[in-house]
């Protein structure tokens, strides 16, 4: 008997108890730091719940649950997979989109991959405003990539991808407005051009950077040969200079003498003293030869005699 009554107390008691589980978890949600959760009312929008602890009516209000499918990537293969939402996360989220092959202004065929980084600032509009959030992004933004790169020719998208990078993330943020995402940066991992057009630019480097090289060392060769020029030359403008004094100050010495011989015999002759001292003087130098057969005899020897006759005078009147 005790049994007969005791199983539908336990079935009771156990139902009850689910009820009122069941009743709590739909009643309180506890939203976590960044996130979000849309409530609806008898199917229709009614709040968003921000992070903190909420109590709403159970079974009368709702979570809205989003399914968004995303690209995956695994061993340099791409694959698409589907995620059942209740808490739409707030942070900044990266989208690794999967290449695609571009046409540039001259009509030549890229591989590019872009990566995308956006926020979710609104998520009533990421619910409401479009389908598949994550799927529109990458739809919009591989349609716009090729609208970008196909106003550029090959070698202005090769090198401009920071400005590719900025005209997609300016384009993308004011198309994702209305959806309630900011679109933060955008990145191009990596631009390939064909195999031909690869070697032909890698021909190309090379020779620029050997025509570099030769412009280089025909700049040192030119720099040194001015350098050494104008060594040659300042070393000839102090060499003449340096005669140049020399022999003013031997003017200036050989004036001094002559004004001392004519101040010392005043009626002598001083040149014909220099003269006969610079004929004594040369002499020794030219014996100096041993096997220098010639004699040198002065070409006027009248002269040196003179000379000779005038030295004696000034040095008796000196005495």
């Amino acid at each position: 008997m005790f049994e007969i009554i005791s199983s539908p107390f336990i079935i009771f008691f156990v139902v009850a108890f689910l009820f009122l589980r069941i009743f709590f978890a739909r009643s309180v949600y506890l939203v976590r730091q960044s996130e979000a959760i849309i409530i609806e009312r008898l199917g229709g929008f009614y709040r968003v719940l921000t992070p903190g602890l909420h109590i709403v009516v159970p079974f009368v209000d709702n979570a809205r649950q989003v399914s968004w499918s995303y690209v995956g990537i695994s061993k340099k293969h791409y694959y698409s997979y589907v995620r059942t939402l209740t808490r739409i996360d707030m942070r900044e989220s990266m989208y690794d989109f999967p290449k695609q092959n571009v046409i540039t202004k001259d009509n030549v065929m890229m591989e590019v991959n872009a990566l995308l980084y956006y926020q979710i600032t609104d998520p009533k509009a990421a619910v409401y405003e479009i389908d598949n959030l994550p799927q529109a992004i990458e739809k919009l933004t591989q349609t716009k990539l090729r609208d970008v790169i196909g106003n550029l020719d090959l070698d202005e998208s090769l090198a401009s991808r920071n400005r590719i990078n900025e005209e997609l993330r300016q384009t993308l943020d004011e198309a994702t407005d209305k959806w309630g995402v900011k679109v933060n940066r955008v990145e191009l991992q990596e631009i390939k051009p064909p195999e031909d057009i690869r070697v032909a630019m890698e021909k190309q480097m090379r020779a620029e950077r050997d025509k570099r090289a030769a412009i280089l060392d025909a700049e040192g060769e030119k720099r040194a040969a001015i350098l050494q020029a104008e060594g040659v030359r300042e070393g000839q403008v102090l060499r003449a200079k340096g005669e140049a004094e020399a022999r003013v100050l031997q003017s200036e010495a050989e004036s001094r003498a002559i004004a001392a011989i004519r101040d010392a015999a005043p009626e002598g002759d001083p040149l014909s003293y220099l003269i006969a001292l610079n004929y004594m003087k040369t002499l020794p130098e030219l014996a100096k030869d041993k096997n220098d057969k010639l004699v040198i005899v002065p070409y006027e020897a009248s002269a040196l005699t003179g000379s000779l006759a005038s030295m004696k005078k000034i040095f008796q009147e000196v005495k």
